[in-house]
């Protein structure tokens, strides 16, 4: 499941700002949908982890998106004027 959470914000990086809420509540639904806990404290556990696990994707994201706009303006040739 782990590998859900990355693959979300690996490919929703762009708009984090949505991304990582609705991630972490969307875990915490699937978790509890399923039937694998319920309690306060395994929610308050589960968001926890879920938003970590949607940050990692995100921040995959973002390196992967800078990395590749570096790679494209150094060998863009430069402009004449």
């Amino acid at each position: 499941m782990i590998p859900t959470m990355l693959l979300v914000g690996l490919v929703f990086g762009r708009w984090w700002r949505v991304t990582i809420p609705v991630g972490t509540l969307a875990w915490v639904v699937l978790l509890i949908a399923t039937g694998t806990g319920s309690g306060l404290p395994f929610v308050l556990g589960a968001a926890a982890f879920g938003a970590a696990n949607v940050i990692v994707g995100v921040l995959a994201y973002q390196a992967i998106a800078w990395l590749a706009h570096a790679i494209v303006h150094t060998l863009r040739p430069a402009s004449r004027s």
